[in-house]
């Protein structure tokens, strides 16, 4: 059994914000996955299925992001886990929008969520942390975060929830390498064309070919001009 935990805040009000990117990417998983319905338990909300071989429940904690800890605790002594069966999956802003990284164990960083984690199951669980980027001043970080995400970012949003919910199944697993090529698949772009790669029904259509370069000389003008590059 694996508890992967995405956090934010409850209600529609904060639903887009760059802070609750850890719920966006359970509610992908859910969907992607065929979950349960989300039905409230351990003082949030909680989807349940199978990534591969391995029982999974969901939990997006209800207690506002500074109060995570508690509904992760709860939800972690009831179903008699330890912390290292714990993925945590939250924004961060010492990465760039789009990146990803995962980690076992260390600081919170100042992250609220994660402070409130410590303090109730501590340090030994595993993180995924999503970029957001950074406002530039830390006297911006609040703002910024309870700010919804920019018309700019969807689309970079979505491949990465696409991607993430791609490697669900390994990041239940374990297996980190295979979760992060599955999340490259989607955010990295082929390196020869700068673009995302094409769906066999989207590739384009071969060109007619087009007219022959050196066609026949018409004149003899010409016919003794060609002859003359030929030997040159």
């Amino acid at each position: 059994m694996k508890l992967i935990v995405g956090l934010g805040n409850p209600g529609a009000k904060y639903e887009r914000n760059r802070h609750n990117i850890g719920f966006m990417a359970l509610d992908r998983i859910a969907s992607d996955h065929g979950f349960s319905p989300w039905r409230s338990r351990f003082q949030g909300e909680v989807s349940e299925g199978r990534l591969g071989s391995a029982r999974v429940t969901l939990l997006k904690p209800s207690t506002f992001m500074n109060l995570s800890g508690q509904s992760v605790g709860e939800a972690m002594r009831y179903l008699k886990l330890e912390p290292g069966d714990v993925i945590v999956l939250h924004d961060e802003l010492d990465l760039a929008p789009g990146k990803t990284r995962l980690k076992l164990g260390g600081g919170h960083a100042g992250h609220n969520g994660l402070r409130s984690i410590h303090q109730h199951i501590g340090e030994a669980y595993r993180r995924l942390r999503l970029g957001i980027g950074h406002p530039g001043h830390k006297d911006r970080v609040a703002g910024y975060v309870l700010a919804d995400f920019a018309k700019a970012e969807e689309a970079g949003l979505d491949d990465l929830l696409r991607g993430i919910s791609d490697g669900a199944e390994a990041l239940a697993m374990g297996d980190d390498v295979r979760f992060m090529n599955a999340v490259a698949a989607r955010t990295a772009p082929a390196r020869n064309s700068g673009t995302r790669p094409e769906t066999a029904a989207a590739k384009p259509r071969p060109a007619a070919d087009p007219p022959a370069a050196t066609t026949e000389p018409q004149t003899l003008t010409d016919r003794l001009r060609a002859l003359s590059e030929r030997f040159r």
